[in-house]
């Protein structure tokens, strides 16, 4: 998928095409509004940096050890049209932080012994996987995790692309999409490359996960994660939908060119959406706590045990221009540039953009969220959090 020209270009995986910059919130709407915390000046400028970019609002939050010390912000608007400010409560849908979501799950899945992270994916989805020189025998399901299977990404074919993420998307935005027929897009299009050559980031890696998970536990992908993470971590903002297209609330509008005339500047207020075009690489809602508190309990091992921990924490590099980046099981590797090693996600999907980093001891766990897909270099933010100069 497309990513962001900025330095989180290779962690971004937005399911949009090219979009252009533009501003909806002028820089006297881009004030931060501090709700609790300590002192984080680096933090707010760079939050309201977000918004003089051209992000219509962002929503913030930092937290210490257990969740201790948080610091909330917001700036800009969360509706354009009222001028209503976002919320540090705001729902918003997570896009392929998913990811971690579903690897988790099949993490924990191993540990339980009903399945092997080196199982072939045929012999969970015989014949799914075909066609085209695509060989469900020949690839792991660690490999579909860690985006070395060389499966084709679904969203970049140009019927796909062109039906539900450019000029067709608003006709198309309430149509539900099997995870089996997205896949079917993936195996019209020979591989990327050979199963383990390298990593190459791929949508349709996770929709085959999360029908691995629902091969092996004989239900949805979406009741797993519930059972599994939602309720035992009490994330009562993080939801799971299959094919509802409203938002929970509180929530704010999200926003998005759909590259259709991006000479115009023309956004579209495109909240409510089908998930299924994305389903288990990235159909999530959730809010910065929320995400907080997953990310901080996975990493200080409240949600795997040690081995399982370590096979997701094992990386393999993303590109040779970015040695400080590596990928493991649903999960981003990144050294700052101090020298702090963090792990995390992005995500971007229609009308939103999220990152979510923490450092490997849990000690600080950073999330926020753009109602826009267009622009926001948000690792600007996590460079003020974690290496404050």
């Amino acid at each position: 998928m497309p990513a962001r020209p900025t330095r989180t270009a290779l962690l971004t995986a937005t399911a949009l095409a090219a979009l252009t910059a533009a501003t909806l919130a002028s820089p006297a709407t881009a004030q931060t509004r501090d709700r609790t915390g300590d002192d984080h000046a680096q933090t707010r400028a760079a939050v309201d940096a977000l918004v003089r970019d051209g992000a219509p609002g962002v929503v913030a939050r930092s937290e210490g050890p257990g969740g201790s010390r948080p610091w909330t912000a917001t700036a800009g608007v969360g509706n354009v049209t009222t001028k209503k400010e976002r919320s540090p409560q705001d729902r918003f849908r997570i896009a392929s932080l998913t990811k971690t979501f579903v690897a988790t799950v099949v993490l924990q899945l191993e540990a339980e012994g009903k399945l092997h992270l080196d199982d072939r994916v045929d012999k969970w989805l015989p014949g799914v996987v075909s066609g085209h020189g695509h060989d469900g025998q020949k690839i792991t399901i660690r490999q579909l995790l860690q985006h070395t299977s060389g499966i084709f990404d679904y969203t970049t074919d140009p019927e796909f692309a062109r039906q539900h993420m450019g000029v067709g998307f608003l006709e198309h935005r309430y149509d539900s999409l099997p995870a089996r027929e997205l896949v079917k897009v993936a195996m019209g299009h020979a591989p990327e490359f050979d199963p383990g050559a390298k990593w190459q980031y791929s949508n349709t890696n996770y929709v085959i996960a999360g029908m691995v998970i629902e091969k092996a536990t004989h239900r949805s992908y979406e009741s797993e994660i519930e059972r599994r993470i939602v309720r035992p971590l009490g994330l009562r903002a993080t939801s799971v939908p299959h094919d509802e297209s409203r938002m929970p609330r509180p929530s704010s509008r999200a926003y998005s060119t759909l590259g259709i005339d991006p000479a115009t500047g023309k956004k579209y207020d495109i909240t409510e959406f089908n998930p299924t075009l994305a389903g288990a690489s990235g159909g999530m809602i959730s809010s910065t706590a929320d995400l907080n508190r997953f990310y901080r309990s996975l990493l200080t091992g409240k949600l795997l045990p040690a081995q399982q921990l370590k096979e997701m924490k094992t990386t393999v590099p993303v590109h040779e221009q970015r040695p400080d980046l590596g990928y493991g099981l649903g999960i981003f590797k990144e050294e700052q540039s101090c020298g702090k090693v963090i792990w995390g996600h992005t995500g971007g999907i229609f009308g939103s953009t999220t990152h979510t980093m923490t450092s490997g001891d849990g000690r600080k766990t950073v999330s926020l969220n753009l109602n826009n897909d267009w622009s926001g270099d948000t690792d600007s933010v996590m460079e003020a959090e974690f290496c404050p100069k």
